[in-house]
């Protein structure tokens, strides 16, 4: 049943969803940034070695297994409470920062359970949004969160630049208020439309019993949760892999893994009644790893979120590198390539969004990710253009201006992308699930960034900037061989959910 009307309408601000978006996602890029720049500098001025503030990096993997407590929230699906508690929680961690002091235990203990609840916000975010917005606001919705995103984040740094201004006691205190002033607008937050109707997850003994008489499909659920899980080992570099010759293997496992449990899974229900497949859909621990599996065409699904980004991933990741090694300043680099490419992403996201409404997500996925991959050009000149100099030397005006129209490009055209893709990803969940299921998606999706990382750095040592830079351009285009599938999936998704999916592909 709907909740009854307020009988006082809310002003129109408070219930645009464009406003609960944007606000929400400023809520979820802000812990982000807070773990990756303002901690980072906190331990660094308290004399912290460099290898234990390295080590801190262990405690952000919640953001990788976040898919193992997301079933939970999707069950009780009480998401703005859920935003509400772990922003209470974050602004917890931050008056035990300004109360403490140093580099003890404690340290571990409070940012551990800073990511983990931070994660948890990302979840109900996630999928509170995915609940309330309409397949034709997507585009439009999704510019809007990649935006205020990244404008969270850059609150960090202004939190950041405070610390320098009245001290970090005063700076984790103003945090702590941040995140109080979050919660309270989380709450605030319009209802959770009603769910849509699915049926009754079986108990989790039923579903532990299904899945031991089908030995395949344990398996293949196995080798699923086992890739999702594999960043972990590979943080900790266990000595019996790193002492192994040629183990770079190592990092390529999970991909491996995915795959193979996609497959694996096709042959467990082969020749398998309906019934069983919808049993084990139904459950409540594994039912979203199997809906998933269990698509049409699972495979090309997975191996397109795999891929579609990986010309962008591949080269993210080399880029302040290369502008270190052409001669410019961290001034220079900050200012230009962090604070003009952040302008230009929000401009990026919002303008794709637009795009992907006004024409389709499937066109919009393969005109945008053109211009995505052909903004890895840019850089290609740059690096063929701007010789290796020592940081700080006199770069001639000329070849800065390579250099940042390469920036602003590649900025520009990376929040295209990244609109077009994000719609297609909250296009194609379960709503009655989406939860859960958008946080299995993004942890396939993170594998390509985290892939892309390791092998960037062996590319451009080996092969130099240039040409390396000129593969990752190569590299957008096996996603587009795959994209007949994915039509098909949308198709697919929009005969399961009605007219609401209708312009996914109507102008495809």
């Amino acid at each position: 049943m709907n909740p009854p009307a307020d009988p006082t309408p809310a002003p129109r601000l408070l219930r645009s969803k464009l406003f609960w978006v944007s606000l929400l996602y400023f809520s979820e890029g802000l812990p982000l940034g807070l773990f990756f720049d303002l901690f980072p500098v906190y331990f660094r001025q308290q004399g912290v070695e460099l290898n234990k503030i390295g080590l801190l990096s262990l405690l952000g993997l919640s953001w990788t297994l976040k898919f193992l407590w997301a079933p939970l929230i999707d069950f009780t699906r009480r998401h703005r409470w859920w935003m509400a508690a772990a922003d209470i929680g974050m602004g917890a961690v931050m008056i035990v920062c300004a109360r403490e002091a140093g580099f003890g235990p404690w340290v571990w203990v409070a940012i551990g359970i800073f990511t983990a609840l931070s994660a948890t916000n990302d979840i109900a975010i996630d999928g509170y949004t995915i609940e309330r917005l309409n397949k034709q606001e997507l585009g439009i919705a999704n510019g809007f969160r990649i935006g205020f995103y990244r404008v969270g984040m850059l609150a960090a740094g202004m939190l950041l630049w405070l610390s320098d201004q009245a001290g970090w006691n005063f700076t984790y205190g103003a945090a702590a208020v941040l995140f109080l002033a979050l919660a309270i607008a989380a709450l605030l937050a319009p209802r959770e439309p009603e769910r849509p109707p699915r049926e009754t997850p079986s108990s989790l003994k039923g579903e532990l019993a299904v899945l031991a008489g089908q030995p395949l499909l344990l398996a293949a659920i196995v080798l699923f949760v086992g890739g999702l899980l594999w960043p972990v080992v590979a943080a900790f570099d266990p000595a019996w892999i790193s002492g192994v010759k040629g183990a770079s293997w190592f990092k390529s496992v999970p991909v491996a893994l995915i795959l193979l449990s996609a497959w694996l899974f096709s042959r467990a229900l082969r020749g398998r009644s309906q019934e069983l497949a919808e049993a084990s859909e139904r459950g409540p621990m594994f039912g979203a790893i199997v809906s998933l599996l269990n698509r049409r065409h699972a495979l090309i699904l997975i191996g397109f979120i795999l891929i579609f980004k990986l010309a962008d991933s591949s080269i993210g990741f080399m880029i302040k590198p290369f502008w270190v090694d052409s001669g410019f300043t961290n001034t220079q680099i900050g200012l230009v390539s962090v604070n003009l490419g952040l302008g230009l992403s929000i401009a990026g996201g919002l303008i794709g969004g637009w795009y992907t409404d006004r024409v389709g997500i499937f066109r919009a996925l393969w005109v945008l990710g053109l211009w995505q991959a052909l903004s890895n050009l840019g850089y290609v000149a740059a690096a063929f253009l701007i010789p290796a100099a020592p940081q700080g030397t006199d770069i001639p005006q000329s070849l800065q201006a390579i250099m940042y129209s390469a920036s602003a490009i590649e900025s520009f055209t990376g929040g295209l992308g990244t609109a077009a893709f994000l719609a297609f990803l909250m296009a194609i969940v379960d709503k009655s699930r989406a939860t859960t299921e958008y946080a299995i998606l993004s942890s396939i999706f993170a594998f390509s960034r985290s892939i892309a990382g390791w092998a960037g750095g062996i590319g451009a040592h080996e092969m130099g900037y240039a040409n390396y830079f000129l593969l990752t351009f190569v590299l957008a285009f096996p996603a587009y061989a795959l994209l007949p599938w994915i039509r098909m999936i949308l198709v697919d998704q929009e005969a399961r959910t009605g007219k609401d999916a209708a312009p996914a592909v109507a102008a495809g």
